[in-house]
C-alpha cells in the first residue's frame, strides 16, 4: 500500500510528530484527491489535537483543516475539476486524513479553484480565517452598509479579514489591535484603531460611535475578549464571537458563538475577492512539514503576527 508523509498525532493529546500513513485510494464519486503543496496552521489545530473539535476522523490523525494543492484524481461524478487543477479547501468533516499530509481527500463541493495570482502559501492559509470572518460578520452585521462595526482583535489574521470585509461592504469599522499591528489594521480600512492594552478602550469606542451609545455590531476575534467587546456594543446590538467565549446576553444584545462552517461556494467567492486585490492576508512564517510541532506552538502562543504555513512541496520557480 502506498504511504504518505504526514504530521499529526497517534492519540488525542499527544505531541505532534511525523507519521507514515496509508495514502488515499481511488476517490469516491463526489471526491477529489489533492496533492498538497501547502497547508495552514492555526490555533484551531490545537483544539483538534487535544480532542475538543470533532473533525470527523480519529487518530492516528494527520492534523490540518485547510490546504492548497493540485488535483491528483477525481471521482466519476466530478465534472467541475480535473487532474492538474490548482485548488484550495477547508474540507470538514474529513473524509480521510487532515491537511498536514502529502495527499488530502475532499468532497468537490468544498473545493474552490486557486487563482493563479495567489501564492500557494496565501491560498493555504486563507480558507479557515476567511470563512470564519465572513460568517461572523454575517451574524453581527447582516446588512453592514452604514453600520458601525467593531472588530476586537483585528491584528490577527481572522480579525484583519473581518475588518476588510466589513469595510468593503460599506461599514464604518473601529478596531482594536496592538501597537505593532495598528498601522496595518488602518490600511485594511479601519477608521479608528484602539490599543487593546488600554483598559478604557470599550468606553472610547462607545464615545466614538454616533450618539455615544456604542456600536451596533461587533466581531470578537480576541481570545477571552468577548465579554469586554460586549461593553462597546449599543443596547439591542449584535455581537459575534469566534473564540468560544460567548458572554451572557445583556441589554438586548444578540450574542452568537460562531464556529467555522465548510462552504465551497463562499470560499470561491472570497478567494476571487482576494485575487482582485480587495482582500489581503498577512503571512508571518512558512515552515517545512517536519517543523509542524513548532509551527503549531507558535500559532497557539500568538508569537506570529500573521498566518503560519507548512510547505509540503517547494513552490515552482
Amino acid at each position: 500500500m502506498r504511504q504518505m508523509r504526514a504530521a499529526g498525532i497517534d492519540a488525542f493529546g499527544d505531541a505532534v510528530r511525523m507519521l507514515d500513513l496509508p495514502a488515499p485510494s481511488s476517490p469516491a464519486p463526489d471526491e477529489v484527491v489533492i496533492s498538497v503543496r501547502a497547508a495552514g496552521v492555526g490555533n484551531w489545530d490545537e483544539i483538534v489535537r487535544v480532542g475538543d473539535w470533532d473533525v470527523g476522523h480519529r487518530p492516528p490523525l494527520a492534523l490540518g483543516v485547510e490546504a492548497a494543492g493540485i488535483v491528483d484524481a477525481v471521482g466519476e461524478d466530478v465534472t467541475g475539476l480535473a487532474p492538474g487543477d490548482e485548488v484550495l479547501t477547508h474540507p470538514l468533516p474529513l473524509r480521510y486524513q487532515g491537511a498536514w499530509a502529502e495527499w488530502l481527500v475532499a468532497p468537490v463541493a468544498l473545493v474552490a479553484r486557486k487563482p493563479t495570482v495567489i501564492s500557494w502559501e496565501t491560498a493555504a492559509a486563507f480558507p479557515v480565517p476567511a470563512l470564519t470572518a465572513d460568517q461572523a460578520l454575517q451574524e453581527a452585521a447582516p446588512v453592514p452598509a452604514g453600520e458601525w462595526v467593531l472588530v476586537h482583535g483585528a491584528g490577527g489574521v481572522t480579525g484583519g479579514l473581518a475588518v476588510q470585509l466589513a469595510t468593503a461592504r460599506g461599514a464604518t469599522v473601529v478596531a482594536t489591535a496592538g501597537p505593532s499591528s495598528a498601522t496595518r489594521v488602518r490600511s485594511y480600512g479601519a477608521r479608528l484603531v484602539f490599543d487593546y492594552h488600554d483598559p478604557d478602550w470599550p468606553a472610547r469606542v462607545r464615545d466614538a460611535a454616533p450618539g455615544g451609545g456604542g456600536v451596533g455590531a461587533a466581531v470578537n476575534a480576541a481570545p477571552g475578549g468577548a465579554a469586554t467587546a460586549l461593553q462597546a456594543v449599543a443596547s439591542d446590538g449584535r455581537l459575534a464571537t469566534i473564540t468560544g467565549d460567548p458572554p451572557p446576553p445583556e441589554r438586548g444584545v444578540q450574542v452568537t458563538d460562531v464556529y467555522v462552517r465548510a462552504d465551497g461556494a463562499r470560499l470561491a467567492a472570497l478567494v476571487e475577492t482576494l485575487a482582485q486585490g480587495r482582500l489581503s492576508l498577512h503571512l508571518a512564517a512558512t515552515r517545512p512539514l517536519a517543523q509542524a510541532a513548532t509551527a503549531l506552538q507558535d500559532a497557539v502562543a500568538g508569537h506570529a503576527s500573521g498566518a503560519i504555513v507548512l510547505m509540503l512541496q517547494p513552490s515552482p520557480s
